[in-house]
């Protein structure tokens, strides 16, 4: 029952009017907790996005504003080591935020926790998009919401009652990302290949948005230049020097 959930997960972008109760987000905010964490630090935190005019002003600032605006639920995802900052405090310490295993750690610790909330809001018959387009504007958006030094937006979710779903899209043959002992990379320029035409008939057939495109093109072309360059110095202003 869970693998079936698990492998049934589409972004859903289209969502009713239904806005999630206190009730209802505590549940599944709960079950996020029990997510696991490196050393038990839960570097994580949460904002959620209620007020109408910083909802429209988050959307335009993550380029995502139809989807923010009409979801049932917006949560920010932080990266947070501000509370661990002033656990420190309680005993006369000062924890440095540069060393790089410290964004590890808060970056994994948030990506569980997310994960954690995601499954269990499509357990509850929900749907669920995450939203990377928060790094466009990561100081307005942290001014937005008032994020302290040691805490930066990671990504945003939208939650609610699905409108429209979509198919699942087809993921990488288990051979391709499955290595026994040894990494082995001979073997991608065939299974690329395969996975190209397996995606290709996908965007062709598919409900809407059909277009003829492989996975390896969509790749180069999106990977072939850095994006975000601003975030070097964004983490840095917030304590993540990354020493």
């Amino acid at each position: 029952m869970v693998i079936q959930l698990l492998t049934s997960h589409s972004s859903v972008r289209d969502y009713t009017d239904y806005q999630l109760t206190e009730q209802d987000l505590s549940e599944l905010l709960e079950a996020g907790q029990h997510a696991a964490s490196s050393h038990f630090v839960q570097a994580y935190s949460v904002v959620w996005v209620r007020d109408s005019k910083k909802r429209e002003k988050l959307g335009e600032l993550s380029k995502n504003p139809k989807q923010i605006v009409g979801a049932g639920a917006v949560l920010l995802f932080c990266a947070d080591f501000c509370r661990l900052e002033e656990a420190a405090k309680l005993h006369g310490k000062e924890i440095p935020l540069g060393p790089a295993e410290n964004l590890l750690v808060a970056v994994t610790d948030v990506a569980l926790f997310a994960q954690n909330v995601a499954v269990a809001a499509e357990s509850k018959g929900y749907g669920i998009c995450y939203i990377g387009g928060v790094r466009n504007a990561p100081d307005e958006i942290s001014k937005l919401v008032g994020l302290p030094k040691g805490v930066f937006p990671t990504f945003a979710m939208t939650i609610g009652v699905p409108a429209k779903r979509n198919e699942v899209k087809p993921r990488l043959p288990l051979e391709a990302i499955l290595h026994e002992d040894t990494y082995d990379q001979e073997k991608y320029p065939a299974l690329l290949k395969n996975y190209d035409e397996t995606m290709k008939t996908y965007y062709h057939n598919r409900g809407s948005n059909q277009k003829d495109e492989t996975w390896t093109q969509q790749m180069a072309d999106y990977l072939e230049k850095p994006h975000r360059p601003h975030m070097k110095e964004f983490l840095k202003n917030q304590g993540f020097t990354v020493e």
